[in-house]
């Protein structure tokens, strides 16, 4: 099929849970036509910047700001935010001339998808979690489309408009894995604390990481965000434990492939990658997400033993410790872990998204 090259506005960033399934979207369009021409429309976030300059994709900054568990003060700077925000997004569209506009729902896709709205350009939405968010909740009354990542999500949105597609993954996350693990590596646990480290996770690590001294039999990447880098890889040093420990992991598709086992939050865009992977998780949830929705991410694939899941509340460096050997003592649990999530993973999910966004330009 001929694919027509197209102009996108993408609105996604704050964190990499949005930004990195805009990304695999954007990657998707340009697959059809390397013509198309993406635009990203970011918070301008240092992590946003580096990321989108990596990809080599164009951005401009929007204003925005979220209103959900903050002071009033900040609801009504907030509002302020949004009226400049509708505005800057009105000039972009004007010089831009989209074909389609996409939000990732973060509180940055409202302003730009309500002024595509007023435009009438045609709008779509991904949703990441189960527990839609407020701007997702919100826009969904007024977009062509609606893209969900969980089949249940349709409850809490107009079925009309909803389509189950998973949640996208970048390309390079996709390579295909190899199925024989060299007999020579050890087993790999991965430490991921999402695009800015996890200092809970990072400290009940350091707290287990006694428990292996004697055993060097264990390798650990560890990415533990900027703050915590330092603290933790002297923690790795001192104990003499096998390791490579960074702030943040640029080749990520490569680290996937070697982990046997990934401890984790929960965000949507971390399960979304380890069920396309087929990657055996222990997932620790941000315990103050809103509406705990890492929780509910995670249960899903728990409920489909796929994963086991350590709250917050509940992890110390000694349970985290027997969790890893009790898991690395027993390939075939991995294993079924493994083949439940592949089962539930969506690894088209980009492919599905920008067929439905051609559909909904025409």
């Amino acid at each position: 099929m001929i694919y027509a090259p197209l102009n996108i506005v993408i609105a996604g960033g704050g964190t990499g849970g949005h930004l990195f399934p805009a990304i695999a979207i954007a990657q998707e369009f340009l697959s059809r036509n390397p013509a198309t021409h993406i635009l990203f429309l970011i918070t301008e976030r240092p992590l946003e910047v580096s990321v989108l300059q990596t990809y080599g994709f164009d951005f401009q900054k929007i204003s925005a700001g979220g209103i959900k568990g903050r002071r009033l003060w900040r609801q009504a700077e907030a509002i302020v935010l949004l009226s400049r925000g509708i505005a800057q997004s009105a000039k972009v569209i004007k010089s831009f001339k989209p074909h389609l506009v996409i939000g990732m729902g973060s509180y940055l896709s409202v302003p730009v998808v309500l002024a595509a709205w007023l435009k009438r350009i045609p709008t779509v939405i991904c949703e990441q979690n189960i527990l839609p968010g407020i701007a997702n909740g919100f826009l969904a009354r007024i977009v062509n489309r609606v893209n969900v990542s969980f089949e249940n999500t349709f409850e809490n949105l107009p079925e009309t408009k909803v389509r189950f597609t998973g949640n996208p993954v970048r390309k390079e996350i996709l390579q295909p894995i190899s199925q024989s693990k060299d007999k020579n590596r050890p087993f790999t646990v991965l430490i991921l604390g999402g695009s800015q480290g996890a200092h809970g996770i990072n400290m009940a690590v350091v707290e287990a990481l006694e428990a292996f001294k004697e055993n060097r039999e264990i390798f650990f990447i560890h990415q533990t965000g900027e703050a915590d880098e330092s603290y933790v890889k002297s923690v790795y040093e001192k104990n003499q434990i096998p390791c490579r420990v960074k702030a943040f992991f640029k080749d990520v598709g490569q680290v996937y492939q070697k982990a046997d086992l990934v401890i984790c939050r929960a965000g949507a865009t971390t399960v979304a990658e380890l069920s396309a992977l087929g990657k055996p998780a222990i997932f620790i949830p941000f315990p103050h997400a809103t509406d705990d929705h890492q929780s509910l991410n995670a249960r899903k694939l728990c409920d489909n033993d796929a994963s086991d899941m350590i709250h917050e509340k509940d992890l110390t460096g000694g349970y985290l410790s027997e969790k890893i050997f009790e898991l690395a003592k027993n390939p075939s649990r991995l294993e079924k872990m493994a083949r439940a999530a592949a089962m539930m993973g969506r690894a088209d999910a980009a492919e599905k998204i920008v067929d439905d966004c051609y559909r909904v330009i025409k």
